[in-house]
């Protein structure tokens, strides 16, 4: 693959409903695109930066400008034999795991549409599942009715797992009426980051609900002290945001710091970290699912190849796109069938067309790079 130009664009897509974490309060999507065009290809990236710094150091304001002025002119004009072979040419510059991986990504579509290969077949072989169990992320609300009436609403949908966001205030008195109602459902927590080992006994009470875990209750950059928590839980701690590179999964596994980890292809910074983060959950035994980041339907594209490698074995959040966007941008839109699954698309590349004139009406900005310049 000859490397030819990039081109970066913001699209602003508004939320259905506003979805709340411990971070705050998100009613609009400021999403960052990255076009890699190709000998006659064009692959597509997203970012899943946020808006600002909160979930982790980087924005879309940051990704952009990373991309533009240091990832990009290091792959333009180069010929690469494989989407891996970009790892080494982004690796000078330190951290900004969301641009590289937003970049990386366009990448892995353009060289799938090249081979003629769907691209979850590239990531995970030919005897990947072709189906993916959903489960559904739900944050805050502004009262425990309106939750209970959401969760309603998603089981009746036919989704296998129920995550509820928790913070100091919005935990214990949430997931009581929760297992008071459902009984027997597959349910889990999200804290991101929202507590510290002061609050050991008020953590010692979730242990009371059955969950499948808890994601993310201490520091987003800590091993050490989620291992000293998860020994004194019996629920089981994910992490998320501590996880950002195959090195991490190792430790974590080995310090016992956690019994699951999420992946989310942007955070630890492109498919092929992703792949690797899975390899050594694997080996460790420690199961997988797919986050999300309040992606378009491109991410969720993404999400969807990811989630057909075999140690996915626990419900992702890569739900329908009618539950974010009253349309999305790709075509067919992702769906969720009565049975909280999702049909794996066998066309090359991501699997899914793009809406390309409404992806130009929504473009807030656009920059493109080339070797010309």
């Amino acid at each position: 693959m000859k490397i030819e130009a990039v081109t970066l664009r913001e699209i602003r897509m508004p939320l259905v409903h506003f979805f709340e974490t411990s971070f705050g309060r998100t009613t609009e999507r400021r999403i960052l695109l990255v076009t890699v065009h190709t000998e006659g290809v064009d692959g597509w990236g997203e970012c899943t930066a946020g808006e600002a710094p909160f979930y982790n150091e980087e924005s879309i304001d940051t990704a952009r400008e990373v991309i533009l002025r240091h990832l990009a002119p290091a792959i333009l004009g180069r010929n690469l034999a494989t989407a891996r072979d970009c790892v080494p040419l982004l690796a000078r510059v330190r951290g900004h795991r969301m641009a590289k991986g937003a970049l990386e990504n366009a990448l892995w579509d353009a060289e799938a549409q090249q081979r003629g290969l769907p691209l979850w077949q590239m990531l995970s072989g030919a005897d990947a599942r072709r189906q993916i169990e959903c489960g559904v992320s739900i944050g805050i609300q502004e009262s425990i009715e309106e939750l209970l009436e959401k969760i309603a609403l998603e089981l009746a949908a036919g989704y296998r797992r129920i995550k509820v966001k928790v913070k100091p205030g919005w935990d214990i008195d949430v997931l009581r009426p929760i297992r008071a109602a459902w009984p027997a459902i597959m349910l889990s927590c999200d804290a991101n980051s929202a507590y510290t080992l002061n609050d050991l006994d008020h953590l010692q009470k979730f242990d009371e609900f059955g969950l499948l875990m808890i994601e993310q209750p201490l520091w987003n950059d800590d091993l050490y002290f989620h291992a000293a928590l998860q020994r004194q839980l019996k629920t089981s701690i994910c992490l998320d945001e501590s996880i950002h590179h195959a090195r991490d999964a190792q430790a974590a596994a080995e310090l016992g710091s956690c019994r699951i980890i999420n992946i989310k292809v942007g955070r630890v910074g492109g498919f092929s970290s992703a792949v690797a983060v899975h390899d050594v959950c694997r080996r460790q035994g420690l199961p997988n699912w797919c986050g999300g980041m309040l992606e378009s339907g491109l991410g969720r594209a993404h999400n969807v190849a990811l989630s057909t490698l075999e140690n996915f074995t626990l419900p992702g959040d890569v739900s329908a796109s009618k539950r974010y966007w009253q349309e999305d941008i790709i075509d067919p839109e992702v769906t969720v069938g009565c049975t909280g699954l999702i049909d794996v698309p066998a066309k090359p590349g991501r699997g899914y067309e793009l809406k390309l004139e409404m992806i130009e009406k929504i473009t807030a900005g656009k920059i493109a790079i080339s070797n010309k310049q």
